[in-house]
């Protein structure tokens, strides 16, 4: 019979209900004086047997006291584990024919000194291989897909194990070893009924890594008296910590050990997760309840929103590994910390937006801006919301059950884009949407404190342009929607209008409409004075001003000058050489074209004095660089003349 075949007749572990019976002396062959076949057979697996388990007895051999066998010869320790598993048959075997056997009773004495010997060897590896075993290496040399397989061998599977070891040793993998080893030990020792014991050692060296890992991490578990303590900056310091740890305990840390406990336990799906569940659920159930602790026991405001939505987003990232490594029913109750933790967060979120919603509607600054420049909520509020547009993808979650804004209450065209009951938009999109209506609302008020209304449309177009401009350089612009931007610079260049209306349109109006027709010098001393008054009245009100976006204050300008520096200038041409000639008349020539391109062009910066008639005499300020702006058709301020001139 080939050697094979003998091995599964004489250590099969099945063994029929007769085998418990006396032999009937009717079979052939019986003879009450021989041994039977059972006996033949643990006969020869003691002889076999004892040698091996002997030597390695610590109480027996001194070199057994102060010898891994696993480090001393892998190949022994292989074959140590075989003749244990053959000593396990061949005693279900007998023990089915004859349980008070003799032979039984040493065969369980020399089982005894294999399992006090693995026991030893099981704790000498885990504890000498700390460093090949740490969860990093483990997470990064190996994967939980290939370690389902069972690590028993048998004499086929002789070369290729020599193979595999040797390929093993070649790249010096000490942690894959250590790992090939503890699972054939931990399966012998599962099979042969002595897992308590080798459980026992496992997770008392494992969860002590697990819990100095924690620890090392920073993450500590925090009661809600201690929270209620700390300041908000101290608390910070705690969520970057727990930020910076979420990611390493998750990828790393409880991974490397579920690829572990994966490797090992392949034998045994109950023991896999009995011993994960034990080693890492404390630590998890820690880390996972700092989220919801933060949230629940500190104050809610605005301010701490992007710290919570960073702790939201490390959580949802991460999900799918918690999802896989914490998939034993055992270890629900992780998930489950880690679930109530995200639903705490959003809450905690959409009250703080709620909160800002409230903080802009609440402020009662009266005071106006000098030189009608952008007001400070503006820039508070746009920044949050700016910053807010940075985490839409989680905001959409957080935001996606929330009752939309309550926006029937006006047009839809001052809401900003179009959103029907056919293509609604998106949740968070309707919010920021919302939240800066509700800021241009508030900038409306702020508007009615200027006394005098030119200067209250150039305050809205400023900040209105501001807005605009936040928008289009930041995640908003794809959150609202090229349609919005559009709409709010129409408005930009509607109140920009009006401004210019009001503040200039009596200069405008000063010079005549056909500037070559007067049929009078004193009739066109009249008009000079009536510009002069205009214009200087116009300049000392509006040079305060202040616009500090480039593209609008070029706007502003170029549509002013269109206005009054051709008209002035056509003029200007048509009566100076006369008005020059009559001593009386000469000294209503104040401006020349140059004077007013000059003076327009320093608009806007709000530097011009106001109050005294020298500004108007004095050169423009060095400090500041004109900006000479071009027309379509040609140069708008002296000095870059077309060559028809």
């Amino acid at each position: 019979m080939p050697r094979k075949g003998m091995r599964i007749v004489c250590f099969s572990p099945k063994v029929s209900s007769s085998s418990s019976s006396p032999p009937s002396p009717l079979r052939i062959g019986y003879s009450p004086s021989r041994p039977s076949f059972s006996d033949s057979v643990m006969d020869r697996t003691l002889e076999m047997a004892e040698p091996v388990i002997m030597k390695w007895n610590p109480e027996t051999t001194t070199v057994a006291r102060v010898t891994s066998l696993f480090y001393e010869n892998r190949r022994e320790a292989r074959d140590f584990i075989k003749t244990v598993n053959n000593l396990q048959k061949a005693m279900h075997f007998l023990a089915g024919e004859n349980s008070s056997s003799e032979k039984l009773a040493r065969a369980q004495n020399l089982m005894q000194i294999a399992m006090k010997r693995l026991q030893k060897e099981f704790y000498q590896i885990l504890s000498m291989n700390r460093a090949h075993l740490d969860p990093e290496s483990v997470s990064t040399r190996s994967s939980r897909t290939s370690t389902g397989s069972s690590t028993s061998y048998n004499d086929d599977d002789e070369d290729d194990i020599r193979v595999a070891d040797e390929s093993i040793s070649e790249v010096e993998d000490a942690s894959l070893l250590a790992m090939a080893d503890l699972s054939l030990i931990a399966e012998c020792m599962i099979s042969t009924g002595y897992a308590r014991e080798c459980l026992k050692i496992y997770k008392i060296i494992r969860k002590s890594i697990v819990d100095e890992g924690i620890y090392r991490l920073g993450v500590e578990k925090l009661v809600s008296s201690q929270i209620h303590k700390m300041n908000w900056e101290a608390l910070e310091v705690r969520i970057e910590n727990w930020l910076n740890a979420v990611r390493t305990a998750v990828k790393t840390l409880f991974n490397g050990e579920r690829i572990l406990c994966d490797h090992v336990f392949a034998s045994s799906d109950s023991i896999r997760e009995s011993c994960f569940s034990e080693i890492a659920k404390e630590g998890a159930a820690i880390l996972f309840a700092f989220p919801e602790n933060v949230v629940k026991h500190s104050k809610k405001s605005p301010d701490k929103v992007f710290r919570v939505l960073d702790m939201y987003n490390a959580i949802s990232n991460h999900w799918p590994e918690i999802d896989s490594i914490f998939s034993f029913e055992s270890t629900n109750s992780v998930k489950s910390q880690a679930l109530t933790s995200l639903i705490k967060l959003g809450e905690f979120v959409r009250s703080a937006i709620n909160d800002f919603e409230s903080v802009i509607l609440k402020d009662n600054s009266k005071s106006p801006v000098a030189g009608a420049g952008i007001h400070h909520l503006t820039i508070d509020a746009m920044s949050y919301i700016s910053n807010l547009a940075d985490y839409s993808n989680i905001l959409s979650d957080i935001l996606a059950d929330s009752p939309p804004p309550a926006k029937n209450v006006l047009p839809e065209s001052y809401f900003g884009f179009s959103d029907s009951d056919e293509s609604p938009a998106p949740a968070i999109s309707l919010k920021m949407a919302w939240l800066i209506l509700v800021l241009l609302c508030k900038l409306d008020t702020k508007a009615k404190h200027y006394k005098d209304i030119s200067l209250a449309y150039l305050f809205l177009a400023n900040n209105l342009q501001y807005v605009v401009v936040k928008v289009r350089t930041s995640n908003l612009k794809y959150l609202l929607g090229d349609e919005w931007v559009t709409k709010h610079e129409t408005k930009v260049k509607q109140f920009a209008s009006k401004y210019e209306r009001l503040g200039w349109g009596h200069v405008i109006d000063s010079i005549p409409s056909d500037p070559t027709a007067m049929e009078t010098p004193e009739k066109a001393k009249e008009a000079f004075k009536k510009f002069n008054s205009s214009f200087e009245q116009a300049y000392r009100k509006q040079g305060i001003c202040v616009v500090q976006d480039n593209k609008l204050r070029d706007y502003i300008k170029i549509s002013i000058a269109r206005k009054i520096f051709r008209l002035y200038r056509e003029f200007y041409n048509a009566h100076e050489q006369k008005m020059r000639r009559d001593r009386n008349s000469a000294a209503a020539v104040r401006f020349a074209p140059e004077d007013v391109g000059h003076r327009l062009s320093d608009l806007f910066f709000g530097h011009v004095e106001s109050g005294s008639s020298s500004s108007f005499e004095s050169s423009p300020s060095p400090s500041r660089p004109r900006r000479e702006i071009e027309l379509s058709n040609g140069p708008l301020w002296p000095g870059r003349k077309k060559e028809s001139d």
